[in-house]
């Protein structure tokens, strides 16, 4: 046997080791959990997903079966989920990639774990593969199938988590298409679900690899700063366990550590210092109740008896126990002084309420005798599925409005609002009555003039707060409006309105196709594409359907200047049309001509371009790059390239909303992209400064930009009142350290509070 065969012998028997000890590890976490022991169909699942992968690696090279194994691991042991779904997470890829059909899947397995195969495999669409071109059409055929069945959803979660898990091996552009989707649909779905625990892992990893140096430095922070917090965790939590062991409760007290993501979200958000974030440490009361019908009561005995210890914030307690979320989530949280001076969250729940806050609402799903079908007993989950097949079936006619449509949805913090009746409502804070008057039903909304909140008349656009009791007042002649878009939040409501909406403009673009023929039927003229390209072109409209609706709503008159048009009877002198003439730069083919100019000396991708290899920026190619207003990226800030319709790359912050969209709707677009900037050109940067107005304050100001630091200001307003004063700096630099720098100098300055950079 030569050199060869005994290494690729070596290599068989390391994988099979490897992927054995895999599926021992998954079979103990499912023997170990409360469902009932179903080990030969999970065996049969395994030996099966075994075969048809088999000879298939990963990127990362280990076999491809490890992949569907994590999987189902992860359903099982962090998800608490059953055979069926263990079995479906086994089999996950193989209709996709390999020969085997969903019937196949059906005649072995059996039809519900075959239905939940099939559902995975339509969302698919290769998640690493250049065939997820527009992940918001994936995202909508996911949640169609998970009205058949929800657990599509969750084995979905699990793929894509270790995805997350194992992103490392993937190229920088997959890494942030990837993140970008994570973060934009994952995490937030999986916050929808309860699933705690998951969702800020997503997050984490999302935020690891779209920041790495951000997420390494408030990493290292926290291992710095561990031993102080265990300190204060110890010194606080002490005579709670005293009290509590007193009441004779059966707990256990835990740290909860803020996940680096919602340290650093905070620090964008509040624009303060890793130092300044004061909830970074809460304070977990875990009990078993000795009665599970009076848990609730128990969870306000063990808040007394802290409250007795230290004095409670009276704006910051959160009664989760009697309007749980609508992910399930229920416990007690307030907010206690401790002895050092730091305010410190307590959040109390029972052991029933932690595995529903952790799993989700899997945790608490009822399984039938003798099948794993769950009865759908979780209203608050169904009135969101509700909503979502609402959303569905009036398809968007742009996926992306569609995906923030879905996000408006899915994780709004919630206000409890009351119906005349005195029923409750769980509503998104910061709706307003017309999105309550949607909620209710369509026709209210659509004939919604007012409302009353708490017996006081309000318009349509008043916002709710929890607690208010609504009214809604309506009127036969009222009719949907365009502004009304402006003043709705929720997912519900916009949806609707924007149906209504097409729905009138298609009436009134009909009644202008009728205008539009009736008049070229009087000139002896049959309607044709040209003839609608040419006015549309004479009245500067893009689209056909626009003019159509302009015709209709009788704001352009077809008349004898249309006609000279048609048959070219036009003069030269007065091409440029209306008021335009008298503004020759407001032309379109001055607009066309500054188009070009911007864009012929632009880098155009071509076949040839590798998108695995990032684009370099320097000094000498800058000018061959788009820089969009939506975020003014400088050197030193984590940056992406998203090549556009025209081929051209647009540069963009990772962090900046624009960039969030395009990651997760045009992932194949994304390119990764790196500065090689060498302190020779300089960039706008804005920071905005507030402080108690003082004598010699501008100076001091000044003399730190630029007399320490030698950089231009190239603008300054300064506002003052009632000896407060706001004010921003505009000022020219090279990178995001010098930013830094200044920002640090300016903290140091008496009499200003706080310093922060536009973004």
């Amino acid at each position: 046997m030569d050199d060869q065969n005994i290494k690729e012998l070596e290599r068989e028997q390391t994988d099979n080791k490897l992927i054995n000890d895999a599926f021992e590890h998954l079979l103990n976490s499912y023997l170990a959990s409360r469902h009932r022991k179903k080990v030969d169909i999970v065996t049969k699942a395994f030996n099966f997903a075994r075969q048809a992968h088999k000879g298939v690696r990963r990127l990362s090279g280990e076999p491809y079966i490890m992949h569907p194994i994590a999987v189902a691991q992860i359903a099982c042991e962090e998800m608490g989920l059953g055979s069926t779904s263990i079995c479906a997470a086994l089999l996950h890829d193989v209709v996709e990639d390999t020969d085997y059909t969903v019937e196949d899947i059906q005649n072995i397995f059996g039809a519900k774990i075959a239905q939940i195969v099939e559902g995975l495999t339509k969302i698919s669409g290769g998640i690493f593969g250049d065939k997820a071109s527009a992940q918001a059409e994936n995202f909508k055929k996911l949640l169609l199938t998970m009205s058949d069945d929800i657990r599509v959803i969750l084995i979905k979660i699990c793929d894509r988590l270790h995805n997350m898990r194992t992103l490392e091996s993937q190229p920088a552009n997959k890494q942030y298409k990837i993140a970008g989707e994570t973060l934009y649909i994952y995490a937030p779905l999986a916050n929808r679900l309860g699933l705690n625990k998951i969702k800020t892992e997503l997050e984490d990893l999302s935020f690891r690899y779209d920041h790495p140096e951000e997420y390494a430095n408030i990493e290292q922070k926290l291992a710095d700063t561990e031993a102080q917090r265990d300190i204060l965790f110890d010194e606080f939590t002490s005579p709670i366990k005293e009290a509590l062991n007193k009441m004779g409760v059966k707990y256990t007290i835990k740290e909860r550590v803020k996940s680096p993501f919602s340290i650093w979200n905070k620090m964008q958000k509040k624009h303060v210092t890793f130092d300044e974030i004061y909830d970074i440490l809460a304070v977990r009361i875990i009990f078993e109740p000795n009665d599970r019908l009076q848990e609730i009561n128990e969870c306000f005995n063990i808040y007394v008896a802290t409250t007795q210890i230290y004095k409670s914030h009276p704006d910051r307690l959160r009664d989760w126990l009697n309007h749980p979320k609508a992910n399930g989530y229920q416990a007690l949280h307030c907010t206690l002084m401790s002895k050092q001076g730091r305010w410190i969250e307590v959040q109390i729940r029972s052991d029933r309420m932690n595995e529903v806050a952790e799993q989700g609402l899997a945790a608490h799903w009822k399984y039938k005798e003798g099948s794993e079908e769950y009865t759908e007993d979780e209203n608050e989950l169904n009135d969101w599925l509700r909503t979502i097949k609402e959303i569905l079936d009036d398809p968007q006619p742009d996926a992306m409005d569609f995906l923030d449509s879905i996000k408006l949805n899915l994780f709004a913090s919630e206000i409890f609002v009351f119906t005349p009746k005195g029923e409750i409502k769980t509503m998104p804070a910061g709706c307003t009555a017309l999105d309550f008057a949607f909620e209710i039903h369509t026709f209210l909304g659509s004939h919604c003039i007012g409302a009353k909140v708490n017996h006081k008349l309000v318009p349509l656009s008043h916002k709710l707060n929890s607690g208010d009791q609504v009214e809604i007042l309506t009127s036969k002649s009222q009719h949907v409006l365009p502004s009304w878009i402006n003043f709705v939040s929720t997912a519900k409501a916009k949806s609707k309105i924007q149906a209504i909406l097409r729905h009138d403009n298609r009436e009134i673009q009909k009644k202008g196709e009728e205008i539009l023929n009736e008049w070229l039927k009087k000139n002896g003229l049959e309607l044709t594409t040209s003839i609608l390209d040419k006015l549309c072109d004479f009245h500067d409209l893009q689209k056909h359907e626009n003019f159509f609706l302009a015709l209709g709503e009788h704001t352009i008159l077809l008349g004898d200047t249309d006609l000279n048009e048609l048959q070219g009877k036009t003069k030269p002198e007065s091409a440029n049309k209306g008021w335009r003439r008298y503004v020759p730069f407001f032309s379109k083919d001055r607009n066309k001509q500054k188009e070009t100019e911007q864009t012929e000396d632009k880098i155009v991708v071509n076949k040839e371009f590798n998108k695995k290899k990032p684009v370099i920026i320097n000094e000498e190619n800058i000018s061959q790059y788009i820089f969009p207003d939506c975020c003014h990226p400088i050197p030193g800030d984590d940056i992406l390239g998203y090549i556009d319709n025209r081929n051209h790359i647009e540069i963009h912050k990772r962090a900046c909303p624009v960039a969030a969209k395009l990651k997760s709707s045009f992932g194949p677009r994304i390119v990764d992209a790196k500065w090689d900037m060498h302190h020779k050109l300089f960039f706008d940067a804005t920071i905005e400064i507030q402080g108690i107005d003082r004598k010699g304050l501008l100076l001091d100001v000044s003399k730190v930009i630029s007399d320490q630091m030698g950089v231009n200001i190239h603008k300054l307003t300064i506002n003052s009142d009632e000896g407060i004063f706001d004010g921003s700096i505009e000022i020219k630099v090279h990178d995001r350290d010098e930013v830094k720098i200044i920002m640090d100098k300016l903290k140091g300055i008496d009499s200003l509070q706080e310093v922060h950079q536009i973004m």
